[in-house]
């Protein structure tokens, strides 16, 4: 069995929302220099090309309007169409965002099935903010949520749990899945920032961290050990699957958390501590808007992935 996989696509570093926008290109080629970069971490990396998501499992978590309007669009190159005031596709933004749902899907064949016992998909464009109907927050399918809804209907898994330590709420995420019997939801933000308006109500099998601006990594830590861990260790999951955003970390232009990835490193150690004997862990990149911090964060999360 190969111990990780790691799953990337050209065509996440071709998708653009606007010139000098912070969801850039640059985001994927920074993890991955810093990945290879790392000589142990090297070693382990053989690419495996995210394949398209067909259009029916985008469907698993989205209205069948709205992806067949979505994928209707047909931006002329150099062209942008705007889908709300944070978020716009060019000419390559479906195939990225079918490759980023595919590169979850296809990482959790590989750890469902014993191929693999984790892995990272460094993949854009992010999908957390993604609602059953609406594109937003940079995000155009959920794929994180595609994939846990994947993992029970196409390989029968009855628990899953999904982790969520964006700096943003993953809105679309909570919209998806916080009711469903079959996944635990955890996740951490800062509040008030983007997408909320109020603090959240958790849904029956949700528990969410709300951090207030200027939290460190130790806040974060202590409300981690006293508010999830618990739940995840009972749960028992088969699968967990990381919606891992690094842009809490203290020098992310559009966030005011004092994370450093040592915060990253710790979280994902206690991740894998809590679930070792879990058929295994799917990663998947959502915000992360500093080039140098991101690619620091995740090779710290990396590390931890495969130590």
């Amino acid at each position: 069995m190969n111990p990780f996989a790691y799953i990337t696509h050209p065509d996440c570093a071709r998708h653009e929302i606007a010139p000098g926008h912070p969801e850039q290109p640059a985001r994927i080629a920074s993890v991955d220099a810093a990945l290879r970069g790392a000589p142990e971490i090297a070693a382990a990396l053989s690419a495996i090309e995210a394949p398209l998501a067909e259009p029916d499992s985008l469907c698993l978590a989205h209205d069948p309007d709205y992806v067949s309007t979505l994928l209707k669009l047909e931006p002329a190159p150099g062209e942008f169409i705007r889908l709300d005031p944070d978020t716009a596709i060019n000419s390559y933004s479906l195939d990225a965002a079918r490759r980023a749902a595919g590169a979850v899907m296809h990482a959790v064949d590989e750890v469902v099935l014993g191929k693999t016992a984790r892995a990272f998909c460094n993949v854009r464009p992010p999908g957390h903010h993604a609602e059953r109907d609406k594109a937003m927050g940079f995000c155009l399918f959920n794929s994180i949520a595609i994939g846990a809804l994947h993992a029970i209907q196409q390989h029968g898994l009855q628990r899953v749990a999904v982790i969520d330590f964006d700096v943003h709420f993953g809105n679309g995420t909570s919209d998806i899945l916080r009711d469903h019997g079959n996944i635990l939801l955890l996740s951490s933000c800062q509040y008030p920032l983007y997408p909320l308006d109020e603090v959240p109500v958790a849904g029956r099998s949700e528990i969410n961290i709300i951090l207030p601006p200027e939290s460190d990594g130790n806040a974060f830590r202590e409300a981690a050990v006293s508010q999830w861990f618990s739940a995840l260790e009972a749960y028992a999951p088969q699968l967990v699957l990381i919606s891992a955003g690094f842009d809490a970390h203290a020098d992310d232009p559009l966030a005011g958390l004092n994370w450093q990835a040592d915060d990253y490193a710790w979280v994902t150690s206690e991740i894998v501590r809590l679930t070792g004997a879990a058929h295994g862990i799917v990663s998947s990149l959502e915000g992360g808007y500093n080039l140098d911090a991101l690619g620091q964060c995740a090779l710290a999360h990396v590390q931890a992935l495969i130590a």
